[in-house]
């Protein structure tokens, strides 16, 4: 009956996935159903006559531009319509007596010890609860928290004087740190889960860890992470945050578990990797491999011909609590991924994807303009094009909407304010656009190596 229920649930999402692309391709021009129109048709303009050769060249440059996300929205498109968007619970394919050992660890500056505490015993106790036997939590901090001893928890504090030989910083220098020889106890056998110190287990995600762990066919893997779990502290952040929730569904669920590489790199929290493969690539990459040190990471590994897989289950976090926050991260993660992109260590037959997925960020405020200059001049382009642009625009658009089935229930909720949180991811749109187009500039602009930390407790934010 709960299988059923799960295809049933998948089905109705791909039906109304595939009714949101129709009509916004009718809407958008991208299927022609009706001639004629109050405008005149682009097809009767000669736009090298009417707008000049210069003027025509930019408006088509422009229009080119907005195919730069085509890979990746491929990829959502087909990911969230090929695997089951509504997996069952996670059923355990072995003891876990007989799992390998697993480090927790979680990396922060130490400046919310309050936090830190209350989510490791939370995870503590969910491991627990799930029967996991052979694990310890590592907390990795730069500055004293004072944990309770207790022999399942271990505190790291990397000393300031540590420097690793590359001059890595920030995250990317306390992880390296534990990879030492003096400081690091576990074996290459074993495995590390690396959460963000807001990042908290379900007991789906502790059995999804385990069956790839005991499965060991992948040195690498990752989960779905959802963010409008328990209390919503935000609720603008938190539904702009709904198409994250997307894009692991669907980009990252098919690159990892179709072609089992990180087309698109991957995300900083879930990551599950073997001792011995993280130690092989390293987090000790430099400057450029500071800002986002998760993606030089998962680049640098493709490029050795290490595999990944997905990972099944979830994990919650916290959207950021203010505007301020939720636009400082995208500009760090702008930054630090441009600055893998450029990055002369990996070859650039790796970062195809992710350099398409990154340019496309960057132009964002050139795409965006087309909105306003597609019916101030229009231009005549092929019907296929018209249809590509019009299918892009209807994808991302019901990412928003998918993210917020995924994450709010209407047993949680109630109908009408679940049915009023998926109505609030399409307002938020335009509010993310203008967020979105403000970090890119800023990014841009911006001194490169800086790296902000959201404030996911009470306190204030720090720039490091």
């Amino acid at each position: 009956m709960m299988m059923h229920s799960s295809r049933t649930k998948h089905y109705l999402h791909c039906l109304l996935f595939l009714t949101v692309i129709i009509f916004f391709e009718i809407f958008a021009g991208g299927i022609k159903v009706l001639n004629g129109g109050a405008f005149v048709p682009a097809t009767d303009i000669n736009p090298w006559v009417q707008y000049g050769y210069c003027g025509a060249s930019i408006l088509y440059i422009l229009r080119l531009i907005t195919f730069l996300p085509l890979p990746q929205v491929l990829f959502n498109f087909i990911g969230l319509t090929f695997y089951n968007a509504f997996p069952d619970k996670v059923i355990l394919k072995g003891s876990p007596l007989l799992a390998p050992f697993i480090c927790i660890r979680v990396v922060t500056r130490g400046d919310f010890p309050k936090l830190v505490k209350n989510n490791i015993n939370r995870n503590l106790n969910k491991c627990l609860d799930t029967g996991l036997e052979n694990f310890l939590i590592e907390v990795v901090t730069d500055k004293p928290l004072g944990v309770e001893q207790h022999r399942r928890i271990r505190e790291v504090v990397v000393p300031a004087e540590y420097h690793t030989k590359s001059g890595a910083l920030f995250k990317a220098r306390a992880l390296q740190y534990c990879l030492e020889e003096k400081v690091n106890i576990l074996s290459d056998n074993d495995w590390v889960v690396h959460l963000d110190e807001e990042t908290l287990l379900t007991e789906n995600s502790v059995r999804g860890i385990l069956n790839f762990v005991m499965d060991g066919k992948h040195p690498f893997g990752q989960g779905l992470i959802t963010y409008a779990n328990e209390e919503v502290v935000n609720w603008i952040t938190t539904l702009a945050d709904s198409f994250r929730v997307t894009d692991d569904m669907g980009k990252l669920k098919l690159q990892f578990l179709m072609f089992h590489k990180p087309l698109f790199s991957w995300k900083g929290s879930f990551v599950v990797t073997q001792l011995a493969a993280e130690k092989s690539v390293s987090f000790d990459n430099g400057l450029d491999g500071s800002i986002a040190e998760d993606c030089f990471f998962a680049m640098k590994a493709y490029s050795e011909n290490y595999s990944f897989n997905f990972i099944e289950g979830e994990m919650w976090e916290k959207s950021p609590f203010t505007l301020w926050d939720f636009m400082q991260q995208r500009k760090r993660w702008i930054q630090g991924i441009l600055l893998v992109v450029h990055s002369k260590a990996i070859p650039f037959r790796y970062k195809f994807f992710l350099t398409c997925a990154c340019y496309s960020w960057l132009t964002l405020p050139l795409s965006v303009s087309n909105l306003i200059l597609a019916s101030r001049f229009p231009i005549p382009c092929p019907p296929m094009m018209d249809f590509l642009c019009a299918f892009i625009g209807a994808v991302n658009i019901y990412m928003f909407v998918f993210g917020v089935i995924k994450s709010f229930t209407v047993y949680r909720f109630g109908l009408a304010r679940f049915l009023l949180c998926v109505f609030g991811a399409v307002i938020v749109i335009p509010f993310n656009l203008v967020i979105e187009n403000i970090a890119v500039i800023w990014g841009i602009f911006g001194k490169k190596h800086k790296f902000y930390v959201v404030n996911k407790s009470t306190g204030s934010p720090l720039t490091v």
